[in-house]
């Protein structure tokens, strides 16, 4: 079998299309989790776009080891030269460079001629060769791309120098066979072909991303990227998970193997999820909450006697624990290390002191502690608790006269100082959310807030998430998790609000 070189774009084709700016720690968390799931390469931004992702490169291909860290240009002599400064310091610095030579391209994106926009692909190519020895260089629109051209501007790239040469499906309008088709074409017809990985690069505007790359693959490719989750413009990109375990439970009819850390496809979910506010579909493949559940009686009858009846995965393979200790206020510190280290997170007694002090008061209030209540409580530690605030939300109220008048009073702590105001509201989370404003005096538009249950049962605990526009159009995201829903969404509102005031005396 061939390696298959897992190729994630979560930080760059995911993150553009969010709408929001995730800050440099929130990207490095990403970023390190995706070394422990296993990926070949991240790619870490597009330098150029803005000084905030150029540094957010930089800050990656610093402190990220142990795999490639990319960078994306336009076919650009100006964007190439930025990309090197981001990235030359990684353990292994790849630039990620090309256009676009479909006819609808050339003529009212580019304005060129096929033979102008070989010359710049070469040129593009060569330029960054001068910094690195790997190049990838992506033929924008290929699939709608003549085939004679596209082959004419790979053997040329290919001369060039590029190493990789990514064909990219990037209006989702190819079908699997079709897809499928195309590589194979390229791989017989391309005479220099086996100089280079071809990769695979599909949005998902028809629902046909994950067939697709598959597709891809068994024709010949040996590089599929995509995101986790399945993120990104439009409709989203390939969902790298559903890829991941199809290979997975059928590997010879691919002939690839990959080098994933399959336990770590859950938790790398749940961590995008939660850092960039794009909650995952309780149906989604692979890492939905509702894709090992069985409802139908002749399913649970059948999986009872034989999982292999219903389930093609194992849940625990992607690290999803199937088996359940029962927590309540009466268990003990070695029963909840036991069941935290069981989903993956090993901490020390300190750690372990600290979030058994959060399990007993969430306990309190519980019946029974689930699993979705700890991946949540270590999520408040190691997530959006995370954001090294120095403002904390210390005690509130609020009182209501009917559905649509409420007042609140907030105190806030900040710099061991605190800070006391009221506001009246259209409810209890708009008081409570201007009673912060008028404290913190810091003007944002309120673009979206949305309240769910993180695990089961009448006393769940709450998992809110706001999202704030700035004055100059960026999208900060806040989370908040407390039983007490008027609380989670205070604390998700201060949580977004502390990240805009830190980009703010960032920015001086």
């Amino acid at each position: 079998m061939r390696k298959l070189y897992v190729f994630d774009t979560t930080l760059r084709d995911g993150e553009q299309s969010l709408g929001i700016t995730l800050n440099i720690q929130e990207k490095l968390e990403i970023s390190h989790q995706l070394v422990k799931l296993g990926v070949d390469i991240i790619e870490a931004g597009f330098p150029a776009s803005s000084p905030g992702d150029f540094e957010a490169v930089r800050q990656i291909a610093r402190e990220v080891k142990g795999v490639t860290i990319c960078g994306l240009t336009r076919a650009v002599p100006g964007d190439i030269d930025i990309c090197w400064e981001a990235i030359k310091e990684a353990e292994q610095p790849r630039i990620h460079t090309g256009l676009a030579l479909s006819p609808i391209h050339r003529q009212y994106k580019l304005g060129v001629s096929v033979e102008q926009g070989i010359e710049m692909a070469v040129g593009a190519v060569k330029h960054a060769k001068k910094y690195v020895s790997d190049v990838e260089f992506y033929s924008e629109d290929a699939f709608r791309t003549e085939p004679e051209v596209l082959a004419r501007v790979l053997e040329a790239v290919i001369e060039a120098g590029a190493t990789v040469v990514n064909i990219p499906d990037t209006v989702g309008y190819a079908t699997p066979w079709e897809y499928g088709d195309l590589i194979s074409w390229i791989m017989q017809n391309v005479k220099n072909i086996g100089r280079v990985i071809v990769s695979v690069h599909c949005h998902n505007d028809l629902g046909m991303a994950t067939a697709n790359s598959l597709a891809g693959i068994k024709a010949g490719a040996s590089q599929v990227e995509g995101t986790i989750n399945g993120i990104g413009e439009r409709a989203g990109n390939t969902a790298l998970e559903e890829v991941i375990m199809a290979i997975y439970t059928q590997p010879a009819r691919f002939g690839v193997n990959t080098t994933i850390n399959y336990k770590e496809i859950a938790r790398t979910s749940r961590l995008v999820a939660k850092i960039t506010g794009v909650p995952v579909p309780a149906h989604k493949a692979i890492v939905g909450d509702n894709a090992f559940s069985h409802a139908s009686g002749i399913h649970q009858d059948g999986v009872l006697k034989e999982r292999s009846t219903y389930e093609i995965i194992h849940p625990e393979t992607v690290g999803i624990p199937q088996n359940r200790i029962i927590l309540t206020a009466r268990s003990g510190r070695h029963a909840l290390r036991h069941r935290l280290e069981e989903l993956g997170f090993h901490l020390n007694s300190e750690e372990l002191n600290k979030i058994y002090e959060k399990f007993l008061r969430l306990a309190d209030q519980k019946q029974e502690v689930f699993d979705e209540d700890l991946y949540a409580l270590m999520g408040d530690k190691n997530g959006a608790n995370a954001y090294k605030s120095r403002i904390s939300l210390k005690s509130f109220s609020v009182s209501t006269a009917g559905p649509a008048k409420a007042m609140a009073t907030v105190e806030l702590e900040a710099d061991e100082r605190t800070a006391i105001d009221a506001a009246c509201g259209n409810g209890p989370v708009d008081a409570i959310f201007k009673a912060i404003d008028r404290i913190l005096q810091c003007p944002v538009t309120l673009e979206d807030y949305s309240l769910k249950s993180v695990s089961r049962g009448k006393d769940a605990m709450g998992d809110a998430t706001v999202k704030v526009r700035t004055e100059d159009g960026r999208l900060f995201v806040g989370r908040g998790l407390s039983t007490d829903v008027i609380e989670a969404s205070a604390k998700a509102y201060l949580n977004a609000l502390t990240k805009v005031k830190s980009q703010l005396t960032a920015r001086g």
